[in-house]
């Protein structure tokens, strides 16, 4: 009948090494086997646990009688190999006692740093009790063999290495299912890191300003005899910032800078003023290049207002007006009124009248304060 042990294994190191002889200790009692070869070989599926592994940097002189009991109660010995180590009184101690325990078989090293049977004391990983002891030839994980380019995989192997000796099971039984476990994670792991970065670029093109340039287009008639668009003011409205430019002509555009890019394809407002032109209010969805529809207002080159005067300053009545065919006829107070068409307006009209006047020219735009006077 196999006796009992309270510890599946007991780590022995020396204090240099106490970050990796940690490391070891997660990396075992962590270790989750196959089902399959749990059911096959009655194992729980984290079989290698508990190990022991002394949290504290033990003094020089005699094996603690805590230290030996913690021995005695371990299936296995796991020697952390490197030069520090090496030198380690208290390490050979441990192995040698383990030793007359009639365990040899179940020694086990695992080199972490250092060349084994290197014969300098500077390199040698293996301490010196091993051969004291005669030992058998030993051949130890070690994490710096250059089995594959990946540093890290090397690692992974050396600790599959520690754990099928342990287990006592073939290395391959285990190692073909930590590779496609580690391939499993290393996927998982990269597309983490796109997404992390696909986020990352996301919140930095979202925060990076960018620069609209919004142009105007006049869809009404194009009349080319009026005078063309000059100094538009635009704004553009993002929540409670406004931002302003000036549209020159036509045929250049307003640039708004520093525009945040969380706003595009978003809605916004967008306010364009232009003389001659109608007011425009509008909302659109943000773009690094808009186009902004603009009329022009048909009515400051088209209504017609003036009064026709006689000497003495009296409007004349029924005198019949002509401008480019369009006639009207002058109130008692001697108004006049006409609206001219947007294709055919001019910025001054002449004027056709029924009786002569001292100047037949109108120039717009133009309203009731304007006056013609009778000859």
């Amino acid at each position: 009948m196999q006796p009992q042990y309270k510890y599946f294994a007991f780590i022995s190191y020396n204090s240099h090494d106490i970050a990796l002889g940690k490391r070891l200790q997660r990396k075992l009692e962590s270790y989750r086997m196959s089902a399959t070869l749990c059911s096959e070989h009655g194992w729980q599926r984290r079989p290698i646990n508990p190990v022991f592994f002394a949290p504290y940097d033990i003094q020089p002189g005699s094996l603690s009688q805590e230290i030996q009991d913690r021995l005695n109660a371990s299936r296995h010995l796991i020697v952390i190999c490197s030069p520090h180590s090496a030198r380690s009184e208290w390490v050979g101690k441990e192995i040698e006692y383990f030793h007359q325990l009639g365990r040899t078989k179940n020694i086990h090293f695992f080199i972490v740093d250092g060349e084994p049977h290197s014969g300098n004391p500077d390199t040698e990983c293996f301490n010196p009790i091993i051969d004291t002891l005669g030992l058998p030839e030993i051949l130890g994980a070690n994490i710096h063999e250059q089995i594959f380019r990946w540093s890290w995989l090397n690692k992974e192997r050396a600790y599959v290495q520690l754990i099928s000796k342990l287990l006592g099971v073939e290395f391959d039984a285990i190692w073909q299912r930590h590779k496609r476990l580690l391939i499993g994670k290393s996927i998982a792991w990269a597309i983490g890191i796109v997404c992390v970065l696909s986020a990352m670029i996301g919140v930095y093109v979202m925060n990076q300003p960018i620069d609209v340039r919004l142009k105007l287009n006049e869809v009404s008639y194009l009349n080319t005899n009026l005078p063309p668009l000059r100094n538009a003011e635009v704004v553009l409205k993002l929540q409670n910032e406004e931002k302003r430019a000036v549209v020159v002509s036509l045929d250049s555009f307003a640039v708004f800078k520093n525009i945040p890019s969380k706003f595009l394809d978003k809605k916004v407002q967008v306010h364009a003023h232009a003389k001659d032109y109608l007011d425009v209010d509008t909302t659109v969805f943000l773009s690094e290049n808009l186009t902004i529809d603009i009329h022009r207002n048909p009515s400051v080159y088209g209504d017609v207002h003036f009064q026709i005067w006689d000497e003495d300053a009296n409007g004349v009545p029924h005198v019949d007006v002509s401008i480019l065919g369009y006639k009207d006829t002058s109130t008692i107070d001697g108004y006049i009124s006409l609206f001219i068409p947007l294709e055919e307006q001019r910025d001054k009209y002449h004027v056709t009248s029924s009786v002569p006047l001292q100047r037949d020219t109108v120039c717009m735009p133009c309203g009731e304060n304007d006056i013609l006077i009778i000859k």
